[in-house]
């Protein structure tokens, strides 16, 4: 029996879970989304440009595992590429399909509109080469079955992206059916389990030893499906635990060990006391850079009593065991450690007070602050609703809101790529559905990136409630480093609802410059799921969190330090 390959390619994606793929066309990949649409059982979502489109899937990843991104040749996967690479960044298994060019013009010598004016078309693939785990170019329809599982089992098994060219003449061309194929996840991977017992002992060993141990948990808990296995862990050792700000949701907070975000002097309160008291810090999934440590002045986790958990193995201050999955290390390991709740002991006993303990709510007819609308967000928050917060100040005051059960949140901490949570958080709504409310926190300065994306979540009537920060200008470059740069052209940014909503979109857009306005804006989105609702919430420019500054001012020394040699 015999199927196309765009009908293999569109077999494969389902089976692996898809019931959406991102899309936005041009003349090379025409006949690939004709025959992806053939798949009664996915459903093409349409984006505006080729980055919002890649961003979109980096968002349907975080929630549904896996995503898919269909694009045209060279001017559509260069424009993508940056959303492909927060992906790799943020360990989310993409498949990013591009249309490639018509075979019978490799070998012509003629030159090919949409490309660098070369007759060598196979750089496209080199450049995605370091931001996929795995690239393949399908120049014949005989070998397409096997080089598209070859890259959808390499990005399910590694949780990241992989790319995958169709030349536009073969989307229609026959190759054989689809047969039985089993895709390992990252997490479901083979290990030596002598190795495994060594290690979890050794580490069970070292734990148990410790006066005061404290877990942490890192944004790689996620891609390696090793969430539910860290809170065993954490349950069987009864400490405190804490969380990078990219892992916060990933563990309860309302479990009675929660803590709190460790940010080095950015961190919930009393917090980072409790890590620099630690004597054996286990760190599971972590992801540390300039940001993370605060522009390299976080000195913890210190190297005598540091265990880290991570995708290559397990490292501790005198061995280190490869190939061992996370989940599966977690979970032995908790069976072998003893019950010490010293930590979590010292931190109840601390006088700790934050922003929340001195909170008043503002009247309403008083000008809207930062922390009011911080309050405010957090009481929109239930169960069965997501928080994504933008790169920024919305950083901060996302990490200091606590979550309820089950409660989600999305953060791009290590890519931090500006205007990536518009597209993305509207992607994510797409896998959720519209019984899960999304809710954004974005400043004006990303939200004029990528805006255009509010016109699909109107055009698919996402259950998301888009909060526009309007502070003029661009906060965290302020924080970081000031100048005339960081400031731009305001925007009537409800008037654009007006706009995308156009002849049939049902969205809503509203101002809020009062405490009372903003608390009648979150009204109207909470009882209006069936549609998007975009706040303006406008605070003055200099208003932001503490924590940005301090975390500000050590990242931007960080990164404006002198060479080496003129120290």
């Amino acid at each position: 029996m015999t199927t196309t390959v765009g009908h293999y390619l569109a077999t494969r994606l389902e089976q692996i879970g898809l019931k959406h793929y991102f899309q936005v066309p041009g003349d090379y990949n025409l006949q690939l989304l004709d025959e992806l649409l053939k798949n009664e059982n996915l459903t093409m979502i349409s984006c505006t440009n080729e980055l919002n489109s890649a961003y979109a899937a980096e968002g349907y990843a975080r929630a549904n595992g896996a995503s898919a991104c269909v694009i045209t040749f060279n001017v559509g996967a260069f424009s993508a590429l940056n959303g492909v690479a927060g992906a790799y960044a943020e360990r989310l298994p993409m498949i990013f399909v591009s249309a490639g060019y018509n075979t019978n013009d490799e070998a012509s010598g003629r030159f090919l509109h949409h490309t660098i004016g070369e007759t060598d078309y196979s750089y496209q693939e080199e450049m995605f080469r370091p931001i996929t785990c795995k690239t393949v170019r399908i120049l014949s329809a005989e070998e397409a079955p096997s080089k598209i599982d070859d890259a959808i089992a390499a990005a399910l098994r590694e949780s990241k992206p992989c790319y995958i060219e169709i030349a536009s003449n073969l989307a229609d061309a026959e190759c054989p059916d689809p047969q039985p194929v089993e895709f390992p996840r990252a997490w479901e991977c083979t290990y030596s389990h002598e190795a495994m017992d060594k290690a979890t002992t050794d580490v069970a060993e070292k734990l148990n030893a410790a006066a005061n141990p404290v877990l942490l948990a890192g944004p790689h808990l996620r891609p390696y499906g090793a969430i539910d296995a860290f809170q065993k862990l954490a349950e069987a050792l009864g400490c405190a635990v804490a969380v990078q700000p990219n892992a916060k949701s990933f563990f309860p907070e309302d479990h009675p060990q929660f803590i709190g975000h460790y940010l080095g002097n950015a961190s919930a309160p009393g917090v980072e006391a409790i890590v620099d008291m630690s004597d054996c810090v286990l760190a599971a999934g972590p992801m540390f850079t300039d940001y993370s440590t605060v522009g390299w002045t976080t000195s913890v986790p210190s190297d005598e009593g540091y265990i880290a958990v991570t995708e290559q193995g397990v490292v501790t201050p005198d061995s280190e065991y490869t190939r061992l999955p996370i989940a599966a290390f977690l979970r032995e390991l908790a069976a072998k450690v003893e019950c010490n709740d010293s930590s979590l002991t010292q931190h109840n006993r601390d006088d700790i007070t934050g922003e929340a303990a001195a909170y008043e709510p503002l009247a309403d007819h008083a000008q809207l602050t930062r922390a009011e609308m911080v309050h405010q967000i957090n009481e929109l928050l239930v169960t069965d609703s997501t928080l994504f917060v933008e790169t920024g100040d919305s950083w901060f005051n996302g990490m200091h809101m606590h979550l309820p059960h089950d409660a989600g949140f999305e953060i791009e901490m290590q890519w931090g790529a500006i205007g990536w949570s518009v597209p993305s958080s509207h992607g994510y709504a797409v896998a959720r559905g519209n019984e899960h409310h999304t809710i954004l926190m974005v400043g004006d300065g990303s939200f004029q990136l990528t805006a255009q994306e509010v016109c699909n979540m109107i055009r698919y009537e996402d259950n998301i409630t888009v909060i526009v920060v309007n502070n003029k200008g661009y906060v965290i470059e302020s924080a970081l480093h000031e100048g005339p740069y960081n400031y731009y052209k305001n925007w009537d940014y409800p008037a654009l609802i007006d706009a995308f909503n156009a002849e049939d979109g049902q969205g809503i857009g509203i101002t809020a410059t009062t405490a009372g306005q903003f608390r009648d804006a979150l009204n109207v989105a909470r009882q209006h799921t069936d549609r998007p609702v975009l706040i303006e919430a406008q605070i003055e420019h200099d208003d932001m969190t503490q924590d940005l500054v301090k975390w500000g001012k050590p990242v931007s020394g960080a990164i404006g330090r002198p060479p080496a040699d003129a120290q």
